[in-house]
C-alpha cells in the first residue's frame, strides 16, 4: 500500500514542499530511503523504528521504501523524521487519510516525542505562501510561529499526540495568534551614552548612523572611547518593525538561535572576534548557514581593532554592504540570506596607537604604519558612510558636573528620524536612507541650490568616487530627518562633508 504526507525542506531562507511517498510490499524486510536524502535524514530510519515501536505501533516487516519527491531537490535536516513515520502508518491503515494541504516538521526521539529544530518559522511562512493551510510543528516551536495567521498551526508533543489527532480521538486546537507589540519589551539597557565623558561630535555622529542605519568607521588612540561608545549603540537603535522583527527571527531559527524565544523584539548586536573566518562572518559551510553578516541583518555588526581582522575576512563585506544580500553558491544550489546590516568598525591609526596623538609620541616608522593602514583596502573605506576620529578624552570633561545625555532622549530623536523615513518610503522595500539607489536619491533627496553648490566643489576639490558622492548625499538626507527638513540644506551637507575627510588625512 502507498500513502503520501505532505513535508517541508529548507534551503537558505526558502521551505519547499515535498512529498514523501511510503510504499509497503511483501518481501525481505528492508528499510530504503530515496530522493536525494543527507546524512541526518537517512539516519532517520533508526529513529523512526524505535520511535514507532516505543509509541507501541507495530513496525512493519515489509520491503520499506521512502521516496522524497522532488527528487531534484537535495534534502537536508532532520525535519522529515514525523512525516516518515506518520507516512509508514498511513500505508498500514493506522492513519486516517491526511488531507492535501497539511504539512508535518519534526524530528523524532527514540521515545516518539517531537523535538524542536532549526529553521521551523521560515518553513511555515514559506508554505503559508504556497498555499498550505495546516501545518504540524513541535511543541517547542510554537513561540516563534505564533505570530503567523491565514493558516492553522498545531503544536504537538509526541507521535502518539499527532496520530490520535489525525484519528480525532482527541482532537487538539490550533495555537492561539498573537498580535506583535513592543508594550512591555524593555528598554533598560546595562550600557547607557550618559555614562560617555566628552566625545560630543562622535556621539553625533553615532546618532547620525543609527537614525540612517549608516555605517561608520571610528579611528582613534587608545583609551579614546571607540570601544565604549560603540558598545551603547544598541541603547539608541530604532524600535522594530513587524517586518524587521520576522525576518530576523527566520535568520536566527534557521541558526538555531531562538528556540522557545517567540520573535526577537531588539536589533542585534554583534561583535566577533577579530580571528573570525571568512565563511563565518559571510555564511556557509557544509549545510549552508547564516553567518555574523546574516545574523546582524537590521541591526549591528562592531568590528572592534579592524586591522586585526584577515583581509580574506573583511572582503567578503565589500558585496553585503553594496547589495544587502549574500549568496552562497555550492554545486547544488545558490542561497541568499539578507545581510542589511549598520558596519560600526573602530581601530587605532597605528600599530602602536598613538599616531597623530596630541600628547603622546609616535613609536611606528612610516612603513609600519603604511601597512597596518593597507589593511583597510581602498573599496571597503569607500563604502563606509561616515569616518570619525575620536580624540583622547581631556580632564576636564572627566570632571565635568554636567550630566551626558541619556540613551532614551538620544533614542527618541532617532526613533523619530526613523518614522520620517517610513512615511517617505512606505511601499518600497527600503527601511533607511542608506538603502536608497541613484534613481531613488534624485526622488527623495532634494538639495537647495547653496547646498548642491557647496556639494559640487567638495566633488572636485577632494576628488570623490561616485560612490562616495552618493553616500555623501545619503547621510545629508539623513541629517534633514534630524532637523526635520524636507529639502537639503547646506548645513546638512556641509556636516556629511566633514565624515568623509578623514580618510585623506590617514589614507592619503
Amino acid at each position: 500500500m502507498i500513502s503520501n504526507v505532505k513535508a517541508c525542506v529548507l534551503q537558505g531562507l526558502s521551505g519547499y514542499q515535498i512529498d514523501v511517498e511510503t510504499d509497503l510490499t511483501n518481501g525481505l524486510p528492508t528499510f530504503n530511503i530515496v530522493g536525494l536524502p543527507d546524512v541526518s535524514i537517512k539516519e532517520s530510519k533508526e529513529r523512526v523504528r524505535s520511535a514507532l515501536t516505543n509509541s507501541d505501533y507495530d513496525f512493519p516487516l515489509s520491503r520499506i521504501t521512502v521516496n522524497l519527491s522532488p527528487a531534484s531537490i537535495k534534502k537536508e535536516g532532520s525535519q522529515l523524521d514525523l512525516p516518515i513515520a506518520l507516512g509508514i502508518l498511513a500505508a498500514k491503515g493506522e492513519v486516517e487519510e491526511i488531507e492535501e494541504d497539511v504539512c508535518f516538521i519534526g524530528e523524532l526521539s527514540l521515545d516518539g516525542t517531537i523535538k524542536p529544530i532549526n529553521g521551523v518559522l521560515p518553513m511555515v511562512i514559506s508554505l503559508r505562501d504556497q498555499g498550505v493551510k495546516k501545518v504540524y510543528i513541535p511543541m517547542a516551536n510554537q513561540e516563534e510561529c505564533s505570530y503567523i495567521n491565514d493558516m492553522d498551526i498545531f503544536a504537538m508533543e509526541s507521535l502518539t499526540v499527532v496520530v490520535e489527532h489525525l484519528n480525532r480521538k482527541e482532537i487538539r486546537s490550533p495555537i492561539q495568534v498573537r498580535d506583535f507589540n513592543l508594550d512591555g519589551v524593555s528598554k533598560n539597557y546595562s550600557m547607557d551614552f550618559f555614562e560617555v565623558k566628552g566625545q560630543e561630535s562622535l556621539k553625533r555622529a553615532v546618532e547620525i548612523a543609527a537614525s540612517g542605519s549608516h555605517n561608520i568607521l571610528i579611528i582613534g588612540s587608545p583609551g579614546s572611547g571607540k570601544t565604549m561608545i560603540a558598545k551603547r549603540i544598541p541603547s539608541i537603535l530604532p524600535e522594530l518593525t513587524f517586518e524587521e522583527s520576522l525576518e530576523i527571527t527566520k535568520i536566527y531559527s534557521v541558526a538555531g538561535l531562538n528556540h522557545e524565544q517567540g520573535l526577537i523584539r531588539h536589533r542585534p548586536f554583534r561583535s566577533p572576534h577579530h580571528t573570525i573566518s571568512k565563511v563565518a562572518l559571510a555564511g556557509g559551510g557544509r549545510i549552508p548557514g547564516p553567518g555574523e553578516i546574516s545574523l546582524s541583518n537590521y541591526g549591528v555588526l562592531f568590528l572592534d581593532e579592524m586591522p586585526e581582522f584577515s583581509k580574506s575576512a573583511l572582503e567578503v563585506l565589500r558585496q553585503p554592504l553594496e547589495d544587502g544580500i549574500v549568496t552562497i553558491s555550492r554545486a547544488n544550489a545558490s542561497l541568499q540570506f539578507p545581510s542589511k546590516f549598520m558596519l560600526v568598525a573602530s581601530m587605532n591609526p597605528c600599530p602602536c596607537g598613538f599616531y597623530g596623538d596630541p600628547k603622546k609620541e609616535c613609536k611606528c616608522s612610516p612603513g609600519q604604519i603604511d601597512r597596518y593602514l593597507n589593511r583597510i583596502s581602498g573599496p571597503l573605506l569607500d563604502r563606509i558612510d561616515i569616518q570619525i576620529e575620536a580624540s583622547p578624552v581631556v580632564y576636564e570633561d572627566l570632571k565635568s558636573i554636567n550630566k551626558s545625555e541619556t540613551s532614551e532622549s538620544i533614542r527618541r530623536r532617532v526613533n523619530q528620524a526613523r518614522k520620517k523615513q517610513a512615511e517617505r518610503f512606505k511601499g518600497l522595500d527600503i527601511h533607511a536612507n542608506s538603502e536608497l539607489n541613484p534613481s531613488q536619491i534624485k526622488q527623495y533627496c532634494g538639495l537647495t541650490k547653496a547646498a548642491e553648490e557647496i556639494l559640487k566643489m567638495s566633488y572636485k576639490k577632494l576628488s570623490l568616487s561616485v560612490r562616495a558622492y552618493t553616500k555623501i548625499i545619503k547621510v545629508s538626507r539623513t541629517i534633514a530627518d534630524l532637523d526635520g527638513c524636507d529639502m537639503i540644506e547646506m548645513r546638512h551637507v556641509a556636516e556629511a562633508i566633514q565624515y568623509r575627510n578623514i580618510d585623506k588625512k590617514f589614507w592619503g
